[in-house]
């Protein structure tokens, strides 16, 4: 299994752990790398800049349902062959969350459905992505590695199947 290393966001720990780790709690929140072409989709979010989309698990829903609904909210992404790649430990102080990660192939761009919170997308190559990206760090580096890794192992596998 990969190891990732620690990251911080501001005074939170942050930990990868890749599947097929679980949380061993419901996530609180869910966060998606959508990819098209090898590219993967950031978004302009309000207070928060250049990031994938992400967000708040809500009542009644899986957090897969609240990876497409953000790829969907915040950059106007329609997903397919969504993929659960691992989660996220967030620590500060006592209190310890748990957030999960998907990766999955565009299908389809529309317009952004939640223009409060989004101001713009943009597709990306990794390489482009240090200068512009709210928190890149080793850990995010890697986090995103695994995912293209994945997702181009899925697309692959797709192409042959």
């Amino acid at each position: 299994m990969k190891r990732f290393p620690s990251g911080k966001y501001g005074r939170q720990t942050l930990k990868f752990f890749p599947a097929p780790f679980r949380a061993p709690i419901r996530a609180f929140a869910s966060l998606v790398f959508p990819f098209q072409n090898g590219q993967v989709l950031v978004c302009d979010i309000a207070d928060r800049g250049w990031c994938i989309p992400s967000g708040r698990v809500e009542a009644g829903e899986s957090s897969l349902d609240t990876a497409v609904r953000e790829a969907l909210e915040e950059g106007g992404a329609i997903l397919t062959a969504v993929q659960y790649i691992g989660c996220y430990q967030i620590q500060e102080r006592n209190e310890v969350r748990w957030a999960d990660c998907y990766t999955g192939a565009i299908d389809k761009l529309v317009e952004i459905q939640v223009v409060a919170e989004s101001k713009d997308r943009k597709l990306m190559d990794l390489d482009d992505l240090p200068p512009i990206y709210h928190l890149w760090n080793p850990l995010t580096e890697l986090v995103f590695q695994h995912a293209a890794e994945i997702q181009a192992r899925d697309v692959a596998r797709r192409r042959n199947a």
